[in-house]
């Protein structure tokens, strides 16, 4: 089952700085919800999470992998 194992076996990195942008972006969307947010806060917010998709993104490139 040659399908099963590429399935199966993950790029640790890769879920790793997934999950950092999953949870910048989840942060974010429920401080807005409990608060209005000022300008400079929504900046530093969509920072963190623009560096971490491209953390993300230079991680898939360099090597290969999408998960």
């Amino acid at each position: 089952m040659p399908g099963f194992q590429s399935t199966v076996l993950t790029c640790i990195e890769h879920e790793r700085l997934a999950f950092e942008l999953l949870e910048l972006r989840t942060r974010g969307r429920y401080l807005t919800r409990l608060r209005r947010v000022s300008r400079q806060e929504q900046a530093e917010l969509d920072r963190r999470e623009q560096a971490a998709l491209s953390r993300l993104v230079d991680h898939e490139l360099e090597h290969g992998c999408s998960r």
